[in-house]
């Protein structure tokens, strides 16, 4: 496959609170060079205001309406299955990202081996970046953390927000499974299951860094209590997702980032409390023990879900042991 093998660019988007983000992500979407999308999907989410201004406003593109469930998979199956050209490349409708970013994450395409790319995310924060947040919990913010390759390079999974996938290998497994992923409040890993299904039969994935976005954080995101709250759902959707896949083996990235990066992480900024002074010395301290309060929220949450589902085991047999009963 040549490196300018003609790809589509699909832009789920679902409020009317992000238009001007929106609009500065069509457009460069449209700007994309060397390599430019052969079209720009733009997706709504069960928003008829939305969907009516984007047909009106937003030209040279396509605007469509999510056929699918209410969520982010849906949407980007809804613009996926419109297309028609042999890779497709997804960008959030709160992302900027530079006129190189599809050439740049096209690239290694050229391996029929690798079945997809992510680029790298910066996080562009709405206002200052938590003291407290270290560089290992970056990705709670839809941005790339600490530990992740610095070169292209294959990894197990990579993100929505910027990813190209092979079209054939995208459609033999369905694309994203819909009713899994991010609606509302409720945060499911639906890009890591994709990128696992499509890597069954042996395919690659490269994180590709030189493809960088910078991904928006709003003030009301940028808080102790939302990373809490992603972290718990993270732990939820991970144990979700094994059982959807059938095996914990699914999770052997997990594993590793659980027992050395973020222990790393740990010791590096109790080093730091140790060498510093004054606000550094707090500065060191409260990131600690954001990792510690992070490692928990999620471990509750993947506690949560291990006993909803073992709930739904006993249900679900009690319930054909009561009807064989009365058969």
């Amino acid at each position: 496959m040549a490196e300018t093998a003609e790809v589509s660019i699909v832009i789920p988007c679902h409020t009317e609170r992000s238009w001007d983000t929106l609009v500065r992500t069509v457009s460069a979407a449209l700007g994309q060079h060397p390599v430019a999308p052969a079209e720009v999907v733009v997706v709504v989410d069960h928003n008829p205001a939305l969907f009516a201004r984007a047909r009106r406003e937003l030209t040279g593109v396509t605007v469509l309406e999510n056929r699918f469930d209410q969520g982010a998979s849906g949407n980007r199956n809804t613009g996926a299955w419109h297309t028609t050209t042999p890779l497709i490349a997804f960008l959030d409708g709160d992302i900027a990202a530079g006129p190189d970013w599809l050439s740049q994450l096209v690239g290694p395409f050229t391996d029929p081996d690798v079945v997809g790319t992510g680029g790298a995310i910066a996080a562009a924060w709405s206002r200052s970046r938590p003291s407290w947040l270290p560089d290992e919990l970056l990705w709670a913010f839809g941005a790339s953390y600490t530990g992740m390759p610095t070169t292209t390079a294959p990894v197990r999974n990579v993100w929505s927000a910027s990813m190209a996938v092979r079209r054939d290998v995208f459609t033999s497994v369905g694309g994203f499974r819909d009713g899994f992923g991010k609606i509302g409040k409720r945060n499911r890993p639906e890009d890591t299951d994709l990128c696992l299904r499509m890597s069954e039969g042996g395919g690659r994935w490269m994180y590709v860094p030189g493809a960088v976005v910078e991904h928006e954080v709003p003030h009301e995101r940028s808080t102790f209590r939302f990373l809490m709250r992603r972290c718990y759902a993270e732990g939820r959707g991970k144990v979700q997702m094994a059982r959807l896949l059938h095996g914990s083996r699914t999770l052997g990235a997990e594993r590793s980032y659980l027992t050395r990066t973020l222990p790393n992480a740990v010791l590096r900024e109790a080093s730091g409390v140790v060498r510093a002074v004054g606000a550094g010395r707090a500065r060191h301290a409260s990131r600690a023990g954001t990792v510690i309060a992070a490692v928990a929220a999620a471990a509750v949450g993947g506690a949560v879900e291990t006993l909803s589902t073992a709930r739904e085991r006993r249900t679900t047999t009690t319930d054909a042991i009561a009807d064989l009963r009365t058969s």
